[in-house]
């Protein structure tokens, strides 16, 4: 009974933490109205193997997470919520899988300690709460950390290390990187070599049987790769051919080898994202350091197995020169699963609490200082966050600080893990139900969509140039675009954009102040407003520079009609 009601309210907790505000703000950029669109335009078309954004083909990202949104966009009949249940699903299915893996190899009390320590892990719970590929990725690696595991510590067991082999393969086709649980049993044979540890999943007699897992996976990645390849074949597009050896290659191989964006030094993770992004759980190293040496003399590699699997995840990431905080949210469950045994010791020190208490006075502190410093220092950046980001009022920030204060104040020094938990749930709360709604207009271009549509009649050709994709989401009327993510090809865009707005009287087209005055400066113009940091202007043809129509093409036009 005592187990039933323990998983209750870490269900309800992780519910009402992960899930606040669910269907009460739209898609975000960057990646947020890209998938949503994607998977809406998806559901429409049936373009399932092959994704578009927009009418062209997109190949930055296998489809598995677009079929997640599609499904349950098909299932609610609200992009609202369908975009972001996935993340949530996989949040909740995480917790579960860290908590019965711990379980097993430890004890009930040790797989709710974990549980609960990932719950309130910043990343972890930042990521359950958006809509980017990473926080549904998770889930599926940590299937495959958690078959593959429960061989080695627990086995053998053929069967659940081929189940984790199958989870590597859907991440795979998710992302790339879903493959690294495969490399698990490579970091056990590691630490037999070295430590002498002994895993009764790799005792002698496995012989093929090891191939299993990898197996497993590829024949979960052909559940997309096949039929890509029959569509990419049949429709004798040299299009669909570029699609296709663009997310083979470019968007695996080269991106990790040659990334062409968000370069960061090799200590990025350790110096930037772990020590702030990986709180709480970080923050018990000091305690933990000593443990995991007395497992090593000891010959326990149950707590190295994971420790050692999270460290090789971040260093894989290390190596690659483009870099973003969420690419090792992978390790995250491994790494609280490598601290999981010393969690229900470790609250009981002193020295743990007065940690956490002074992490949630810290974290008040901080809030209530911006709240309260920001209009008399820094009116200027209280404006802009008020015109740029929908930030009317700081109020939310006073009312975490309060709880952070009041938490500190009534669990004390002596619990301050209790103060801590509060003051994060607090600050999720908050998020979820006031700050998102708060901003979300102006975020999610709802409202600068509908004025720019009110402003062309409907019997006149509207075209979007250099589009963002929460332009064309929150769109209600067919309209015209030239591709893509075109900003690789210089001003060939705009040109094709200058090209079809001379083509025909009447035409109006959607362009960026920088753009306007690139190609469209002698044209009759309207400012709409500002989004993503730009103002933006409807131009109407035929006025466009005739130097930038002559360079333009005309194959590159993509009519769009949204899936209301």
């Amino acid at each position: 009974m005592s187990r039933r009601r323990d998983l209750a309210w870490l269900g309800l907790g992780a519910v009402a933490l992960l899930g606040a505000g669910l269907g009460m703000r739209e898609p975000w950029p960057a990646d947020e109205p890209r998938f949503a669109l994607i998977a809406r335009d998806m559901l429409a078309n049936g373009s399932w193997f092959v994704p578009m954004a927009g009418g062209d083909l997109y190949a930055d990202k296998p489809p598995v997470f677009f079929w997640a949104i599609a499904a349950m966009l098909a299932l609610t009949g609200s992009l609202q919520v369908a975009f972001l249940l996935p993340a949530l699903l996989a949040g909740l299915g995480t917790l579960w899988l860290v908590y019965d893996l711990a379980r097993r190899v430890w004890s009930h009390g040790v797989g709710i300690a974990a549980a609960c320590l990932l719950l309130f892990t910043v990343q972890f719970t930042l990521q359950a709460k958006t809509a980017q590929i990473d926080g549904f990725l998770v889930f599926w690696t940590t299937l495959g950390l958690y078959g593959i595991a429960r061989h080695l510590l627990l086995g053998p067991d053929w069967r659940w290390y081929a189940i984790g082999g199958f989870a590597a393969g859907i991440g795979v086709i998710t992302k790339g990187v879903g493959f690294l649980p495969l490399l698990l049993p490579l970091v056990a044979s590691l630490l037999a070599r070295t430590a002498g540890v002994a895993f009764p999943g790799r005792a002698p007699g496995g012989g093929s049987r090891w191939a299993l897992a990898p197996l497993a996976a590829l024949a979960a990645i052909c559940l997309w790769f096949v039929p890509m390849l029959v569509q990419v074949a049949a429709s004798g597009d040299p299009a669909y051919a570029a699609y296709r050896d663009e997310i083979l290659f470019k968007q695996t191989v080269t991106r990790y080898a040659q990334a062409w964006h968000h370069h960061k030094p090799f200590w990025f993770y350790f110096a930037e994202v772990l020590p702030t992004l990986w709180l709480p759980a970080i923050a018990l190293l000091p305690w933990a350091v000593p443990r995991w040496r007395e497992h090593w003399r000891g010959r326990d590699g149950r707590a190295l197995l994971f420790l050692a699997w999270a460290l090789v995840v971040v260093l894989f990431f290390s190596f690659s020169s483009g870099k973003r905080g969420v690419y090792v949210l992978p390790a995250v469950p491994a790494f609280v699963l490598a601290l999981a045994p010393f969690l229900p010791e470790l609250w009981r020190r002193a020295g743990v609490q007065r940690l956490a208490a002074v992490l949630a006075i810290v974290l008040g502190l901080v809030l209530a200082a911006a709240a309260g410093l920001l209009p008399r220092l820094r009116p200027e950046l209280l404006a802009e966050l008020r015109d740029t980001h929908g930030v009317v009022s700081l109020a939310p920030l006073w009312a975490v600080a309060a709880v952070a204060l009041v938490a500190v104040a009534a669990f004390r020094f002596r619990r301050g893990a209790y103060a801590l938990a509060a003051t994060l749930a607090a600050a999720w709360l908050v998020k979820g139900f006031w700050i998102d709604p708060m901003i979300d207009d102006e975020r999610s271009a709802h409202s600068f969509m509908a004025r720019a549509e009110s402003m062309v009649p409907a019997d006149r050709e509207f075209g979007l140039l250099a589009y963002r994709e929460q332009f064309l989401l929150q769109s209600t009327r067919p309209s015209v675009n030239f591709g893509h993510a075109r900003w690789k090809e210089g001003m060939a865009e705009v040109h094709d954009g200058a090209r079809w707005l001379n083509a025909a009287p009447g035409r109006v087209l959607l362009v960026s102040a920088g753009h306007r005055e690139a190609c469209f400066a002698a044209a009759p113009a309207r400012l709409v407003g500002e989004a993503g940091r730009q103002q933006w202007f409807l131009v109407e043809g035929p006025h466009a520079d005739p130097a930038c129509a002559a360079h333009g093409s005309a194959a590159t036009v993509r009519h769009y009609r949204p899936a209301l």
